[in-house]
């Protein structure tokens, strides 16, 4: 059997699903693109999250992706100007909370980035420069706790504003738009062990 493969830019307000049964009105990936039945989002990227979404119809390829052996890379627009003090303690590890207790995150790559990314306007104004300056960083986990790269730069004293998926393993969201859908032959991923 042959599966159908997606590469997508979520754009901000948008659920990383395709049914929602609530009785308040989301925006779901349906309307994004005409997927096949059975198609299904790898992983998640809350509402008030953008960037890379894959989505597959094959269950094997998703569990592959989730695993903890593929890196997931995030840029994060931070309230305030974060310094590299926050960037070492990310590095290292940080305690959040999750599932109402404490968590140690695990080492990961993080760095400051010192252009604005292209990415074009949020669908949703942050706020502008009157309260005060905003910066950026790149935080590159492979594990994905409920909110985690969030509760991550709040930990150091930098919450987050914006937070933008660029890369799954070797998969790069390049300059997709935001809404755009990619059919792929394959995601090729290849996982960090060495």
């Amino acid at each position: 059997m042959s599966h159908s493969h997606f590469i997508i830019h979520k754009p901000y307000g948008y659920l990383s699903q395709f049914i929602y049964e609530l009785k308040r009105k989301k925006k779901l990936l349906g309307e994004l693109y005409d997927f096949p039945k059975g198609t299904m989002a790898i992983g998640r990227l809350d509402e008030d999250s953008e960037g890379l979404l894959l989505l597959t119809t094959d269950g094997m390829m998703s569990e592959i992706i989730r695993s903890k052996k593929v890196d997931k890379e995030y840029y994060v627009q931070v309230d305030g100007i974060i310094n590299q003090d926050a960037i070492q303690q990310l590095q290292k590890g940080v305690e959040i909370g999750f599932n109402g207790t404490k968590y140690i995150t695990k080492p990961c790559t993080a760095f400051l980035i010192n252009e604005v990314p292209a990415f074009g306007a949020r669908g949703k104004k942050i706020r502008d420069e009157r309260h005060g300056p905003t910066s950026w960083a790149s935080i590159t986990v492979n594990e994905g706790k409920f909110r985690q790269v969030r509760k991550m730069t709040a930990a150091v004293g930098f919450p987050t504003l914006r937070l933008v998926r660029v890369r799954i393993g070797n998969v790069f969201l390049h300059d997709l738009q935001a809404g755009e859908v990619v059919e792929v032959s394959d995601f090729a991923v290849l996982s960090n062990e060495k």
